[in-house]
C-alpha cells in the first residue's frame, strides 16, 4: 500500500510539473512571441530545451522546498498528495481564465496547508516560510520592476540617437539571448520545486535517508517541464505578451534580462520565488519608461489579485483535500 501510494504521489508530482510547464510557458516566451522575434512554435521549442537545461543546473531550491518549509518528520504521502492536488486545481483554474498566477506559491501554499491539516501550525517552520517565501514574494517583484525600469532607461539613453529601424534590428537578435536566459532561469527555479516535493516523498517513505535529490528525479522533473512547456499555454501568453503592454524587441530584451537576473540569483540562494511575478513586474517596469499610462493597470490589478490569493487559497484547497483523503492516504 505504501509503495502504491508513493508511486501515485510521484505521478501526481510529474503531472504538476507538466502543468507548471504549460502554465508558465508565458514566463519564458511571451515577450519574444509578442515582439515577433520568434514564431510561437519555434519560441516554445526554444524555451522547452532551455527550461530542461536550467532544471538540471542545481538543487538549492529543491532542498528549500523539501526540508525548509515544514517539519519533515510529520510529512506523509497523504500530505504531499493533498498539497499537489490543491496546487494543480489552482493552476488549472488560473490557466483557464488566462491569469498568470504563481505555480511556486501554489505548491508552497499547498504544502503548508496540508501540513497544518495533518499536524497543526507548529509543524510549519514559520521563520523559514517568512524569510524564504513571504519576504521574497514582495521583494522579488519590486526588484523585477526596478531592474526592468532601470535597464530600459539605460538602453533608451544609449540608443537615443540611433535610428528606430537599426535599434529594432539589433534587439531582435539580442532578444534571442535574453529569452534564452529567461527560459534557463525559469527551469533553474520552477522545476526544482517539484524535485523537492518528490525527494521529500522518497524521504518520508524511507527510500532515501537525506534530502539529496536523486539524479533520476532531476531528469524526470526536467523532462516533464520540457513536455509541458512544449505544449504551450496560449491564454497566459496572450495576457503577458500583449494585454499588459505593447512590446518591441528592445522592451522584451530589457524585461527578460531584468527578470532572469533576479530569478537566477534567487535559485543560487535556494529561494523559491515566483517567476511569473518577476517577469510580470519587469514588463511593467519597462512599460513605465514609455509612459505610466502605457501599462494596462486593469489587467495588472487582476494579476495582483491572483498573486495575493494563491497561497491562502491553495492552503485551503490542500487542507480540504487532505481531510477528504486522510483515511485512504493518511
Amino acid at each position: 500500500m505504501l509503495l502504491t501510494l508513493l508511486i501515485i504521489v510521484i505521478i501526481t508530482a510529474l503531472i504538476f510539473e507538466y502543468i507548471n510547464g504549460f502554465h508558465d510557458t508565458a514566463n519564458a516566451i511571451a515577450t519574444v512571441v509578442s515582439t515577433k522575434v520568434l514564431s510561437p512554435r519555434n519560441a516554445i521549442l526554444f524555451a522547452a530545451v532551455l527550461n530542461f537545461v536550467g532544471a538540471l543546473s542545481g538543487t538549492h531550491v529543491a532542498k528549500t522546498i523539501g526540508s525548509g518549509m515544514v517539519q519533515t518528520s510529520v510529512v506523509t504521502q497523504g500530505v504531499i498528495l493533498a498539497a499537489l492536488i490543491g496546487a494543480i486545481v489552482w493552476n488549472l483554474i488560473t490557466w483557464y481564465f488566462g491569469i498568470p498566477s504563481s505555480s511556486s506559491h501554489a505548491l508552497v501554499g499547498g504544502l503548508v496547508g496540508a501540513t497544518i491539516a495533518k499536524a497543526g501550525v507548529s509543524a510549519v517552520k514559520g521563520g523559514e516560510v517568512f524569510f524564504k517565501v513571504i519576504v521574497p514574494m514582495f521583494v522579488s517583484p519590486l526588484l523585477g520592476f526596478s531592474f526592468g525600469f532601470l535597464i530600459m532607461l539605460s538602453l533608451l539613453w544609449m540608443f537615443k540617437r540611433s535610428k528606430p529601424d537599426r535599434v529594432n534590428s539589433l534587439f531582435k537578435r539580442m532578444q534571442l539571448l535574453s529569452s534564452a536566459f529567461m527560459a534557463f532561469s525559469h527551469g533553474s527555479n520552477d522545476a526544482q520545486k517539484t524535485m523537492g516535493v518528490v525527494t521529500l516523498a522518497l524521504l518520508s517513505n524511507g527510500i532515501i535517508k537525506t534530502m539529496d535529490v536523486p539524479l533520476w528525479v532531476m531528469i524526470s522533473c526536467a523532462t516533464f517541464m520540457f513536455l509541458g512547456t512544449a505544449a504551450g499555454g496560449w491564454r497566459i501568453i496572450h495576457t503577458m505578451g500583449s494585454r499588459v503592454i505593447k512590446l518591441r524587441p528592445i522592451h522584451g530584451f530589457a524585461a527578460e534580462t531584468a527578470a532572469a537576473g533576479v530569478i537566477v540569483s534567487s535559485s543560487a540562494l535556494g529561494i523559491p520565488i515566483s517567476t511569473t511575478h518577476v517577469i510580470s513586474t519587469s514588463i511593467m517596469g519597462v512599460g513605465s519608461t514609455i509612459r505610466f499610462s502605457a501599462v494596462k493597470w486593469g489587467v495588472v490589478g487582476t494579476i495582483l489579485k491572483a498573486w495575493l490569493l494563491t497561497i491562502p487559497v491553495c492552503m485551503g484547497l490542500s487542507a480540504i483535500v487532505y481531510h477528504a483523503l486522510k483515511y485512504w492516504a493518511p
